[in-house]
């Protein structure tokens, strides 16, 4: 029977819930990292036995990376931090936005943390270190924080070359290697920064989110600070895709995991007015890599709403029909388990939702 995990990242802890087969959504009795701000879950389904990776940030303690083998039930921390900057950096840890297990590397899971840096590690997540290259970049004293800091909050990897790493980071865009991070490129062409002077800089986009299109790995869907792109040339280049959305800002974007030209977004009203697009409870959808977009609602709440979405609480499933998941910082939780046509909630007053994953684990 098909069991899938869903792991929700909060303010105030990690709830996970379970589904078998067909049957209900089970959540666990009690959050996890109680009092603790979860910023970034991975569900590392790669080896024999699916390994659960969370970057909780302790008020007292500060940020940590946990690991849990058993679905969930119970989690270690290494004796020495597994995130650290190394002295001479003269940086210190504020919180870990990102945990990607690459794409060509078993063992292998990338961290992207603020302030804004990369971390890689061999041991699946136990031990971390820091890519030095892009934290050494040449433009790195140019990067200016975003409104939530200066973090790198996404990592795409290639599973035809595990030396293909994409990155981005708030506020300063998309940065790629092609060589395994020996050296890094700024790769926003076609992206705007409609807040400085220069609209159309080499870097210093406020780049919230990247998602790589399922059939067609060169395919990219970006949503920025202002305006929603495609590149299909790996991040080359990007070609605005936002012109039949209600508006173009927004947080969060993810594909679908095995439909090609497949993805979903939930827009915010604007920068100064961050709350769902027409105050409405909408996922949309585009089947067409971004031509036109759907917006889905059968389930969700009708009239007014106000639960933002942000940027890594949008995600999908592994399953076809896809399951698509989203929460928001009412504190709401829904999902869908027939690609975004229909919706269920499965959770309410829950703390702010700042981070979503679900995965086949069984």
């Amino acid at each position: 029977m098909t069991e899938v995990l869903l792991a929700v990242g909060t303010r105030k802890g990690l709830f996970i819930a379970r589904r078998r087969g067909g049957g209900p959504w089970e959540f666990d009795a009690s959050p996890y990292f109680n009092a603790q701000a979860v910023y970034s879950v991975a569900i590392d389904t790669r080896g024999t036995r699916p390994r659960l990776l969370a970057g909780g940030d302790s008020a007292h303690w500060g940020p940590s990376v946990f690991h849990s083998d058993d679905l969930g039930r119970t989690w270690t921390e290494p004796a020495r931090p597994a995130v650290k900057f190394p002295k001479d950096t003269g940086a210190s840890l504020e919180r870990v936005w990102q945990l990607h297990p690459a794409a060509a590397e078993p063992d292998v899971v990338y961290a992207g943390t603020e302030p804004a840096a990369l971390y890689r590690s061999e041991d699946r997540g136990e031990s971390f270190e820091l890519v030095r290259p892009l934290w050494e970049h040449p433009t790195r004293a140019q990067w200016v924080p975003g409104g939530g800091g200066e973090g790198l909050h996404t990592v795409l990897t290639d599973a035809r070359d595990p030396r293909a790493v994409t990155v981005a980071v708030s506020t300063a865009g998309v940065f790629r290697t092609t060589d395994g991070g020996a050296s890094w490129s700024p790769s926003n062409s076609g992206v705007s920064a409609v807040f400085l002077p220069d609209p159309n800089p080499e870097f210093g986009q406020c780049v919230h989110k990247i998602a790589r299109d399922s059939a067609d790995p060169d395919r990219l869907y970006l949503q920025n600070h202002w305006g929603v792109y495609r590149s299909d040339d790996a991040g080359a280049h990007w070609t605005d895709i936002g012109a039949d959305l209600p508006t173009t800002f927004g947080f969060a974007v993810a594909a679908h995991p095995h439909r090609g030209d497949t993805a979903y977004l939930f827009p915010i009203n604007a920068d100064a007015d961050r709350v769902p697009a027409e105050h409405r409870c909408r996922v949309f959808r585009t089947a067409d890599a971004g031509r036109t977009w759907e917006p889905l609602s059968k389930g969700l709440p009708e009239g007014d709403h106000y639960g933002t979405v942000l940027r890594d609480a949008l995600c999908t499933d592994d399953r076809d029909p896809a399951g698509v998941y989203f929460g928001n910082r009412n504190g709401e939780l829904f999902a869908s388990a027939d690609d975004g046509d229909s919706w269920q909630q499965l959770a309410a007053h829950l703390p702010d939702v700042l981070c979503v994953r679900a995965a086949v684990v069984g």
